[in-house]
């Protein structure tokens, strides 16, 4: 039996503490802060991007070198004969095409899964891949189960402001102006390849009850009668997250709910101050 690493980008929420832990490997994402690279988790703490968020600084999100995915590789291919390596959606990045593109090179022993994930549904991915993983299959068969699985996930996210959605092109500096002028919140979604408009309500409370209806409309008909881990995600202080998961919690009662925060490439959209509930089917055998 082929002993199998899976690897993953800091896009997954793992901090390179918590990949020790569960026995991955992360690939810390790089940034851009007024023209400074940085990367998420080594050279750069989530306190340190909101500071230079909340002060106005120049932040732009990169996809990582190509010698430094494959430094990875072979770094784990010293003691792994293959390697599942899951980036974060190809809808939201091409550092997955490039990553598959890199694979070539390694005759099948590299398998890039493209199961169009993010934060803490691509986190999700990660543990059901150790765990396919510690079963015995092998990197392919892994990679086919989480491609064929990969949309059967779910994300709602709402923000605080809207002067990042503005900052990144999403809504027009007319949209956003009027926005703000109403206390309008939108309430996006990912549900596969990238990020959509899903809702525009009218405050905190009617943004979190869309979020809330949203998922429990997906319970009902997209996940009906499948079991599903349910997650909260964020990028308020964790005092807001801490209430917003006990929301959750009175809403879903039957579930364990799972906190994160969202991932830095997520919160260059949304900004601080962002709530999110998500979910992913669990794998049956």
């Amino acid at each position: 039996m082929s002993k199998v690493a899976v690897l993953t980008d800091s896009n997954s929420g793992i901090t390179q503490e918590e990949a020790e832990k569960i026995g991955v490997g992360v690939l810390p994402m790089p940034f851009f802060i007024d023209e400074e690279e940085f990367f998420e988790g080594v050279t750069l703490s989530r306190d340190t991007f909101y500071e230079k968020q909340k002060g106005g600084s120049d932040i732009k999100t990169s996809q990582p070198a190509p010698g430094n995915v494959m430094a990875l590789w072979d770094k784990y291919l010293e003691k792994y004969d293959e390697i599942v390596y899951i980036p974060m959606s190809s809808g939201l990045s091409s550092s997955c095409e490039t990553a598959i593109l890199l694979s070539e090179d390694y005759d099948g022993k590299v398998q890039v899964v493209n199961n169009q994930r993010i934060s803490v549904t691509q986190k999700q991915s990660v543990k059901d891949a150790v765990e396919l993983a510690k079963k015995g299959k092998s990197a392919a068969q892994i990679k086919e189960i989480l491609e064929r699985t990969g949309k059967e996930s779910s994300i709602y996210i709402t923000v605080d402001t809207l002067k990042y959605l503005k900052k990144g092109g999403r809504i027009t500096p007319a949209a956003a102006a009027v926005g703000t002028v109403l206390n309008l919140k939108p309430v996006l979604q990912i549900q596969g390849e990238k990020l959509d408009a899903y809702a525009k309500v009218r405050g905190w409370k009617q943004a979190k009850k869309t979020m809330l209806d949203a998922m429990e409309r997906d319970m009902l008909h997209r996940f009906h009668n499948q079991r599903i881990y349910l997650h909260v995600a964020y990028t308020c202080t964790n005092e807001e997250a801490q209430l917003w998961k006990e929301e959750i919690e009175d809403r879903f009662p039957q579930y364990d709910v799972d906190m994160d925060p969202l991932a830095l490439s997520i919160a260059c959209h949304t900004g601080p101050g962002a709530m999110a509930i998500a979910c992913t089917r669990v794998l049956e055998e």
